[in-house]
């Protein structure tokens, strides 16, 4: 898309005061925003249906006009994508909405067209059991579906669990953010943003200087929800900004699934509701996720890595890989404990092996070799 039309598209949707159906409808009306534009001053006339309020609101684009100018520099500056809603690029699925935003703003490196893209959502307050269940459930899926982008919101909670664990094995996920791309909220989660940046993405619709206000967060849904083929809440209390993403998902035509939980428990009287007011099916494990998707995935098993390919692994390194064909997945202490190697060398051996692609940091501390 041509930077004329992503600095007029993001003119609009400062005219439209975000409000994404406005700007869609004139959008897709003109065919461009450039277009509103150039129609500014006779906009009634083009679009039968305009609000005398919206067509004395579109005359003036001066100050809209500046601040795209300045969101240019910003995007360019930052590496920024801008996917106006005739870009190639632009979610497939998104466009399919109502309300889609005329534009977002992405910065990662995960196809926002990918065959297979799910989200996972549920409360902020997630216990053990919720997270127990975002884990099993994404390792489990991988291993018949290696091909699937996982959405969430980056918040809190279940979303962050499924941004993280999504990473842990292997699959990009996308954070959908309810702010400008020049901060990250909260801010506890920004290590985890910068390795989405590189493993998958942020897309936000907001330009910079938006703050992470309360109605941002329900606008922030309907992307999640409009990006996916399917949303699954994992836990729920009895109201929620996962139940708004389920109920956006059902009026989009998508599927909706939870996870059911123990009865009286707070966080899962939500998916408890929605199952029992067919609002969503239930599931249990991934299998049960695939098969009620009607995806055709194999399972993949990990390529072996080729140790001819490693011919200069030292005494040391090769003591380690040995331990680890033995026994996989072993903590550092144990590791050093078996090989009688110092912790500080050890670590900078197993650094040297992951580059090599030979070993795996995983959770807890453990190491895996990669056979």
């Amino acid at each position: 898309m041509s930077d004329q039309e992503i600095y007029y598209t993001i003119a609009l949707t400062r005219m439209t005061g975000f409000n994404a159906a406005i700007a869609l409808e004139l959008y897709q009306s003109m065919g461009s925003s450039q277009a509103v534009y150039e129609h500014r001053n006779d906009i009634g006339d083009a679009i039968s249906e305009s609000t005398p309020r919206i067509r004395e609101a579109l005359k003036n684009w001066d100050d809209a006009l500046r601040r795209a100018a300045a969101e240019m520099e910003f995007i360019n500056k930052n590496g920024i994508r801008a996917l106006t809603f005739n870009d190639a690029d632009y979610p497939l699925r998104l466009r399919e909405c109502p309300d889609a935003p005329v534009i977002l703003y992405y910065k990662g490196k995960a196809n926002l067209n990918q065959q297979h893209i799910l989200n996972m959502v549920g409360t902020r307050h997630c216990t053990t059991y919720g997270q127990d269940l975002v884990r099993r459930f994404i390792s489990d899926l991988h291993q018949c579906c290696p091909q699937v982008l996982i959405v969430s919101g980056l918040a809190y909670g279940i979303d962050i669990c499924a941004h993280r664990n999504a990473l842990q094995h292997g699959y990009e996920t996308v954070g959908v953010l309810a702010h400008g791309l020049d901060q990250i909220y909260p801010t506890a989660h920004r290590q985890t943003a910068v390795e989405m940046v590189s493993r998958g993405g942020l897309l936000t619709e907001y330009t910079s200087q938006t703050e992470a206000l309360p109605n941002n967060f329900r606008q922030r849904n309907r992307i999640v929800a409009g990006i996916s083929d399917a949303t699954i809440l994992v836990e729920s209390a009895i109201k929620g900004g996962g139940l708004i993403t389920c109920r956006i998902a059902q009026e989009y035509g998508r599927d909706v699934f939870a996870f059911p939980g123990a009865v009286g428990m707070p966080f899962s009287e939500g998916c408890n509701k929605v199952i029992r007011n067919n609002m969503a099916a239930l599931i249990a494990s991934a299998q049960d996720f695939i098969e009620s998707m009607g995806w055709q995935c194999v399972q993949q098993k990990p390529k072996a890595v080729e140790r001819q390919l490693f011919p200069d692994l030292s005494a040391e390194e090769q003591q380690v890989v040995s331990l680890l064909e033995q026994t996989n997945d072993l903590q550092l202490n144990i590791i050093s404990v078996k090989t009688n190697l110092p912790i500080g060398q050890l670590t900078a051996l197993l650094f040297q092996l992951e580059m090599k692609g030979v070993v795996k940091p995983m959770a807890g501390g453990t190491y895996h070799l990669l056979t």
